[in-house]
């Protein structure tokens, strides 16, 4: 029988997190509750979650740090929850490395099906797959393998969250192909995403700083319509 996929759920208000984990374990996952931002972090460690639920509004150690903590030692998924809706907070929470964001208070429905889609975007191929299977697209310095989740750019590898490697996969398997952000979040993201289109902006934002222009290609805007991954003839 395979194992359950754990949750971490991180947040102060222990009825809400209480409810949450309700939702989660009814459908087969199995939970871990923390009140603080301090506890966290070792949770992480202990519990090795698939999935982090992370409330911004937490006592000492917020839901950014805690999430600039575990960003800068692994990709684990991170779902940001919280009850402050401004534009700036959800860029904000997306910059620092979170997969998704979820305005308080949410339907339970919503919530169980975000975190059901963001586990199917992180997993991984569980064996080594034919040739014919492998995804994968190659460039001058720049090798995006969608099979086992692995970037190299300029002969050495770089790290980045699913979303974003399924991004740059994306793009750079139709080059010179323009999409729409529209079409971009339907694509990558899977599902009617609450949020608005800034969200991929942030994403080839991030992109930019790990994967640098070259003589050969780049992540180019289409002002008023969206990206494309440019290729010179």
């Amino acid at each position: 029988m395979a194992s359950k996929q754990k949750i971490l759920i991180v947040d102060d208000d222990n009825n809400i997190a209480e409810l949450i984990s309700l939702y989660l374990t009814k459908e087969c996952f199995e939970t871990m509750i923390v009140n603080d931002g301090e506890s966290a972090i070792p949770a992480v460690d202990s519990f090795h979650p698939h999935l982090i639920l992370l409330d911004l509004m937490l006592p000492g150690m917020d839901g950014y740090q805690v999430c600039r903590e575990v960003r800068a030692k692994s990709s684990i998924p991170i779902i940001m929850l919280s009850a402050k809706g401004e534009i700036f907070d959800k860029v904000l929470g997306l910059e620092l490395g979170a997969d998704d964001y979820m305005e308080k208070p949410f339907d339970s429905k919503e919530l169980v099906a975000r975190v059901k889609a963001v586990l199917r975007r992180y997993k991984m191929a569980p064996a080594p797959a034919e040739v014919s299977d492998v995804k994968c697209v190659e460039y001058p310095d720049l090798v995006i393998n969608q099979t086992n989740y692995s970037v190299l750019y300029m002969g050495r590898s770089v790290e980045m969250p699913p979303k974003e490697l399924e991004l740059l996969y994306f793009l750079a398997s139709s080059p010179n192909h323009v999409f729409t952000r529209e079409q971009l979040l339907d694509q990558i993201w899977g599902y009617e995403y609450a949020g608005d289109t800034r969200t991929v902006d942030v994403h080839i934002k991030r992109l930019r700083e790990k994967i640098k222009d070259h003589e050969s290609w780049k992540l180019a805007t289409i002002w008023g319509i969206g990206y494309k991954f440019e290729v010179r003839q």
